[in-house]
């Protein structure tokens, strides 16, 4: 299944925290890969590598150079979930990639009240979050998970 990453921050002790795009946020330990592939080893030995961490291009993991990356489904299923206070929300954009939507049916159902801003959406400046609840209320479980 693919979990599409958003962001991607460096912890102390070679952890990263993950966000996803379903509104989910998660703790990677890379430490714990440095045993069992050598890849992973220049991060250890170069700890100013392990800062140039990024999101792969489409979110489909986190890569520090050509040699080095790590897949979304991995970091998935063994990262930690963590709560925050972002938990359950998401940018339009990613609930049209999920729900198969265009972004103007959501703009829509603000309109015609199926969407309460400022209960199940909020516009931050140019950008509209939804939580993933009002989602599945509204348009069931995601189709593109």
């Amino acid at each position: 299944m693919f979990h599409k990453v958003k962001c991607v921050n460096v912890l102390p002790e070679y952890k990263l925290c993950v966000q996803f795009a379903e509104g989910v946020t998660k703790i990677y330990d890379v430490s714990k890969l440095f045993d069992k592939h050598m890849m992973f080893l220049p991060l250890k030995e170069k700890p100013v590598l392990f800062n140039d961490v990024v999101v792969d291009q489409g979110g489909y993991g986190i890569v520090w150079n050509d040699d080095i990356d790590i897949s979304c489904d991995e970091l998935w299923a063994n990262g930690k979930t963590i709560d925050t206070p972002f938990d359950g929300l998401m940018a339009f954009s990613d609930a049209t990639l999920l729900w198969n939507l265009n972004e103007s049916t959501l703009r829509k159902a603000i309109t015609y009240g199926k969407l309460i801003n400022g209960v199940d959406v909020c516009k931050f400046g140019k950008q509209w979050i939804v939580s993933i609840d009002a989602m599945k209320r509204e348009y069931g479980e995601p189709v593109n998970t």
